[in-house]
């Protein structure tokens, strides 16, 4: 009686066991990594990838158990029942091929355990199948216990396998899975061959069609080609899948790294990866954060609750950085699949930048931009709840509007960014005249507005001198223009009772105070009211007056004293109002100016004056009185240059009319003005001498080219010794200096000839004619006799 284990030493041939081996151990590896590789196919080429696998493991298996059968020589006649040959093979490929669908459709360690148990008895099944194709000559007897055991290994092995094998990363997985399944089927396989005890006998022959060994070699040869074979493909699979999976990798870390928010990818409360985004966030680097807890920088419990209870939404919460500073984040987490099985995902957005934005968009909500004062909403709660806290306590509230004097010119001359200066600087002098209980706002432009709660109301006169007087003493950058100011006061209860009545009669006071003046302050009078509407109804008015046509000029001549000629006019703007009649310059000239709007008006006069001396056949001069803001704009000297060139009029014709309080605002400014206008060819005369502050100064500093006396000399100058003698003192300096004297206001004959004896050279005033429209003296400009009559009258 022979056993196979009493003769492995004696009756095997070790090279073909080895051979058996090999060949297991690389059918092993293929069909772990074939199974690797339908894992992660589609769900349409996965049937494809289990049917190749399938095959491989089952031919690996068959030629394992029928190379070791070869390798067995017992010294007796046997060979292989060919139906039951392939029978052994068919099984062995459909039990396999069953138990690896199951694992890998199914998914998940049980369906990887019961596929592993299928696979395990495709093995024993295989076996001992194969074991009945062995036809000896002899008697073949099996011992039941060491059959179980075979069994129970193939069937624990197997699916230990396949365990191993849905875990499976890299190359050391899967070759440890790989491992697992050579010892199944080697195990198996010998614990089987152990089972079996061959008793020859002399009378039983070997069945003439069985196979003789040679034969099966070839067979097992041919199997060992396809096991090559699919092992070549599983080999060039691998490479392939592995290149891309890291070209993949590679491409998802660079997205990820390009990634402006802080990305991670978790399994459980580990960090699987990390971006480089979200390693600056926490200062700390890159590749120090994979296997790290995502609680270390979540601390959070609230903020983590959220995000395991609303994926996909997002959470306001806080990150943990490396020195332990909390910075404000938002997180969302979204379920994803990674590397196979299932993790989640986790952008991390800093917060900080919006947090400062919406910190910045709340304080231009309730501020001014340029010098972070209180702006008009803000402004106007704090002044109701002023008013209610007097209502519930007693006391007063007064209100100071405070604007500017001037502030155009401070921008035209000096640009806006003097402006902007200048504004900061009343902002930061004026808050330092105040105590906590007060507040000041910008309400826009050059208008600030002050809140004091007072017992009386002199303490509110008292503050506004204060801040007059800093004001006064202040430059917003030590060299820059003088700041000026007027303040206007009303007060609550005494003024108004409501915050639009407030605001009202504090900037009706101060209208009163820039007219008295500027640079002071005036509290509410009742009777104020009346006026500054008046007031700015004829400034409503007057912004639509030369667009309705309602201003004209009317001229007045001026006359060579010796000869009595007349040698120019002076152009004299009237208002024509269509509810009002007509309006006195000395009204509207001054509100013109306040306002601005004499710039557009000034324009208005200086092209129509232009175009109608321009008609005149006779080359007769015509002066235009020019304003301070004009002299002191940007665009008067272009402006007049354009004028010239389009109503084509000879420069030396035209005469500017200033006088000295347009000069003494800023002189340097006003000197460069009327040097540039001499530069064109125009004549300059100094209008109202006498009346301002510093007239002979005046005289050596600027270009004049004529005086022009005031009036009020002129007056009576016949009969009053001391006038007589300024206007023999003016009319000297004029011939010292070279400058022709041009008296106005002359109304009677003893006038004209007291200025006639001292020389004077030209005369103005109702003698030799009223101001009236230009056809009037057309006698002059066109050279006819037509209406000499009307101007005698």
């Amino acid at each position: 009686m022979l056993t196979v284990v009493g003769c492995l030493v004696e009756s095997h041939d070790f090279r073909l066991v080895t051979l058996a081996a090999g060949i297991c151990a690389l059918s092993s590896l293929t069909t772990v990594c074939l199974v690797s590789h339908a894992r992660r196919a589609l769900a349409g080429a996965q049937a494809g990838w289990l049917a190749v696998a399938g095959t491989a493991g089952g031919f690996g298996i068959w030629a394992t158990h029928f190379i070791a059968m070869l390798a067995f020589a017992p010294g007796i006649a046997s060979g292989y029942d060919v139906p039951l040959t392939g029978l052994s093979l068919a099984i062995a490929v459909l039990l396999v091929g069953s138990g690896l669908s199951l694992a890998v459709l199914q998914g998940g360690r049980p369906a990887a355990w019961g596929g592993g148990a299928i696979l395990g008895f495709g093995i024993a099944a295989m076996h001992y199948s194969g074991m009945a194709a062995y036809d000896v000559a002899g008697h073949k007897a099996w011992d039941a216990a060491i059959v179980a055991v075979s069994l129970a290994l193939g069937g624990l092995l197997g699916g230990a396998a396949l365990a191993v094998q849905v875990d499976a990363r890299g190359p050391v997985g899967q070759a440890a899975a790989a491992l697992i399944l050579l010892l199944a089927i080697c195990s198996h396989h010998f614990t089987a061959m152990g089972a079996v005890t061959v008793t020859p006998d002399p009378t039983l022959a070997v069945s003439e069609t069985a196979v003789p060994n040679a034969w099966l070699a070839v067979a097992v040869a041919l199997a060992s080609l396809a096991i090559l074979l699919f092992a070549g493909a599983a080999l060039a699979l691998d490479v392939r899948d592995r290149r891309h999976a890291r070209q993949e990798a590679d491409r998802l870390h660079s997205l990820a790294n390009a990634a402006v928010e802080g990305l991670l990818v978790c399994t459980g409360d580990t960090v699987v990866s990390a971006n480089r985004s979200f390693a600056k966030l926490v200062g700390l680097p890159q590749g120090s954060l994979a296997g790290t807890v995502l609680s270390a920088y979540l601390p959070g419990e609230a903020g983590r609750f959220a995000l395991a209870s609303q994926p996909d939404r997002p959470v306001e919460t806080a990150v943990r950085q490396a020195d332990g500073t909390l910075v404000p984040v938002e997180v969302i987490m979204q379920p994803v699949e990674h590397a196979g099985r299932p993790h989640y995902a986790v952008a991390v957005r800093d917060l900080r930048a919006r947090r400062r934005a919406e910190s910045r968009i709340q304080f231009l909500a309730h501020h001014d931009a340029l010098t972070g004062l209180a702006n008009r909403a803000s402004f106007g709660t704090r002044l109701e709840e002023g008013m209610r806290a007097v209502d519930a306590g007693g006391g007063k509230l007064a209100v100071l509007c405070l604007d500017l004097d001037r502030f155009k010119e401070v921008n035209d001359l000096f640009g806006h960014a003097a402006g902007d200066a200048m504004l900061e600087s009343v902002a930061s002098i004026v808050t330092a005249e105040l105590d906590g209980a007060m507040m000041m706002a910008r309400l826009g432009g050059d208008e600030f507005a002050v809140l004091m709660p007072c017992g009386h109301s002199s303490a509110a006169g008292r503050l506004a001198e204060r801040i007059l007087e800093a004001l006064r003493a202040g430059r917003p950058d030590g060299n820059g223009p003088p700041v000026a100011a007027s303040v206007g006061i009303a007060v609550y209860p005494d003024d108004a009772d409501d915050r639009a009545g407030l605001l009202s009669n504090a900037d009706t006071a101060l209208y009163r105070a820039k007219s008295d003046g500027r640079g002071t302050y005036r509290f509410f009078e009742a009777r104020m009211g009346a006026e500054v509407r008046e007031r700015r109804l004829l400034e409503h008015d007057l912004r639509h007056a030369v667009a309705r046509r309602e201003l004209e000029l009317v001229y007045q001549p001026q006359t060579e004293i010796g000869s009595g000629e007349v040698i120019g006019f002076e152009a004299l703007l009237r208002w024509r109002h269509p509810e009002r009649g007509h309006v006195s310059p000395a009204v509207f000239v001054p509100i013109a100016e306040e306002s601005d709007l004499i710039l557009q008006i000034g324009e208005w006069v200086l092209r129509e004056a232009c175009r109608e001396a321009a008609s005149w056949p006779r080359p007769l001069s015509v002066a235009v009185n020019v304003s301070a803001v004009q002299i002191h704009g940007p665009r008067f000297v272009g402006l007049v240059h354009e004028v010239l060139l389009q109503s084509g009029l000879a420069p030396h014709r035209l005469e500017v009319e200033v006088t000295e309080t347009a000069l003494i605002s800023d002189p340097n400014r006003a000197l460069l003005t009327l040097r540039q206008l001499r530069a064109l060819g125009l004549r300059i005369a100094m209008d109202d001498f006498g009346t301002g502050y510093s007239s002979l100064s005046n005289l050596r500093s600027f270009p004049f080219d004529k005086i022009k006396i005031d009036s009020s000399f002129v007056r009576s100058v016949d009969s009053n010794e001391q006038t007589a003698a300024i206007m023999r003192s003016v009319l000297g300096l004029g011939r010292g200096l070279g400058l022709p004297v041009l008296a106005e206001g002359v109304e009677t004959a003893a006038e004209l000839g007291f200025l006639a004896a001292e020389r004077c050279h030209a005369a103005q005033g109702y003698l030799m004619g009223r101001p009236s429209p230009i056809g009037h003296f057309s006698t002059h400009t066109h050279g006819s006799s037509a209406g000499a009559e009307k101007i005698r009258a």
